[in-house]
């Protein structure tokens, strides 16, 4: 009976979201709301066409697309609000482009950009207000003691004890904790010497079989740490696959991180569990088209400035122009990357005389102020970064990106403590939180902590704000040398 309700809410809830759809649409359609507000005259409405119903159709395949897609309908209790609403903004954001696109095909002259957006503010608040008033109806019916669902917390131990108390601080929720199973008679006696106010002990791990046939049990949350205790976590998921209770896992805060990313998938008939897999895969293909649009532009833009450069390393100083040297890339692929040559001819075989005097002391990598290696017009190609211009060419080909970690040499990799390794998960790049924070003032230690922050938070945005702090900072040299 539970499910078949949870079903019809969430079928109702589905059903409701493309009425709303339909029946905005339908007011622009018929009561044009710009002429209402502005003035006007409707204009004279045109026989149907078939190419009209092919239009409607169209575009109630996509609304029902888009909001399937981007709206997780599920009637789950520790959904937040604030997460629904975004899921919700960004589906009628969809929704209202779709009405742009098919409308401007099939030529509906009912909707202009003026009416999309009141589309687009009247399905959003349409969509706020009905989440709003549910959730406000669930909340003051589990508050009053309808709606709720006995909850048996697997665990008895501090992490168990947090859970409970914050389950216990959310009446809205709708549980009734009924009790806990401890992991062993050790810790269930120690459960009951310090928690006896918390709740009941029914049982160990080894008696939860018992415990689940003698107690009314709609979910289980456990409460056990992943790493020791792996085997008694499936044998708990075991038994409410057997009975149809649901389960939920809450890790440590250690072991949270394992858990963000996992998804089932399937191969030659059997399952797999897939984790850490790239999320964000239309961001990542929306970087590598602004890489390669910008690369290029700049490489166009740029050329004249390029030749000049490469005329004044090689009257100034004997050698070839460009310097060439194998750097370490994404998940560790070796790629040859390209510097306008700054520094003499043999600046790597003089580079071991100048270990000694190395001014990043905490790491592998060689940073040194004044380098004696360094040419004239080598040293204002460093200090504007004009050096690094050819590394376009490594945008361009896909080995690099605009925005990321420095890539490394091969025999600093080498050297890496193990979480250091975590920037070869990406994509290299020309610029990155480093470049614009001081660069050779910066602390390895703390060089490789902002490479791995940008990883954790990447995003479009963020590297556009990087892009933007690169100019001052390649303007003014701060760091360089």
């Amino acid at each position: 009976m539970i499910r078949l309700r949870h079903k019809v809410l969430i079928h109702s809830f589905r059903l409701l979201d493309q009425l709303t759809l339909v029946a905005a649409a339908a007011l622009i359609i018929y009561f044009r709301p710009e002429i209402a507000l502005f003035g006007g005259h409707p204009t004279t409405p045109a026989t149907p066409r078939i190419t009209d119903t092919i239009g409607v159709l169209i575009l109630a395949l996509g609304w029902v697309g888009i909001f399937a897609y981007t709206i997780r309908y599920k009637a789950d209790r520790f959904v937040a609000l604030t997460t629904q609403i975004k899921d919700l903004v960004k589906a009628t954001t969809l929704a209202a482009f779709w009405l742009m696109l098919v409308s401007g095909i099939f030529a509906v002259g009912s909707f202009n950009t003026l009416n999309i957006l009141f589309f687009w503010s009247a399905v959003t608040g349409a969509g706020v207000i009905s989440r709003l008033a549910l959730r406000l109806v669930l909340m003051s019916a589990r508050r009053s003691g309808y709606n709720y669902r006995y909850l048996l917390i697997i665990g008895a131990n501090s992490r168990a004890n947090e859970v409970a108390d914050k389950i216990d601080a959310k009446p809205e929720l709708g549980y009734k904790i009924i009790g806990f199973v401890a992991e062993n008679e050790s810790t269930r006696q120690t459960w009951s010497e310090r928690n006896s106010h918390r709740g009941e002990v029914l049982g160990t791990l080894d008696e939860l079989q018992g415990v689940l046939k003698r107690e009314r049990v709609d979910e289980m949350m456990v409460c056990l740490p992943v790493e020791s205790r792996f085997s008694d976590i499936v044998t708990v998921v075991q038994h409410a696959r057997d009975l149809g209770v649901v389960v939920r896992l809450m890790p440590d805060l250690q072991d949270e991180s394992l858990f963000k990313n996992v998804h089932l998938e399937e191969f030659e008939g059997e399952a797999v569990v897939t984790m850490f897999r790239e999320q964000m895969l239309l961001q990542l293909l929306a970087k590598r088209m602004v890489d390669a649009a910008l690369s290029l532009t700049a490489l166009i833009v740029l050329a004249p400035l390029m030749l000049v450069v490469a005329i004044l390393i090689k009257v100034t100083s004997p050698g070839p122009v460009f310097f060439a040297q194998d750097r370490v890339g994404m998940n560790q692929r070796s790629f040859r990357i390209y510097k306008f040559r700054s520094m003499v001819v043999d600046a790597e075989a003089k580079k071991k005389e100048l270990a000694h005097l190395n001014e990043i002391a905490d790491g592998p990598a060689f940073k040194m102020k004044d380098d004696p290696r360094i040419t004239r017009i080598g040293r204002f190609i460093r200090k504007t970064s004009i050096d690094e211009l050819p590394q376009l060419f490594n945008v361009l080909h896909g080995e690099m990106s605009l925005v990321g970690p420095r890539p490394p040499l091969p025999d600093e990799v080498k050297k890496y403590e193990w979480l250091f390794r975590k920037r070869l998960s990406v994509k290299p790049g020309i610029t990155c939180v480093w470049q614009i924070s001081g660069r050779s003032n910066t602390t390895f230690e703390r060089w490789m902590q902002m490479d791995s922050e940008y990883i954790d938070n990447w995003s479009i945005w963020l590297d556009f704000k990087i892009l933007v702090k690169t100019v001052p900072a390649v303007l003014f040299g701060r760091g360089a040398s």
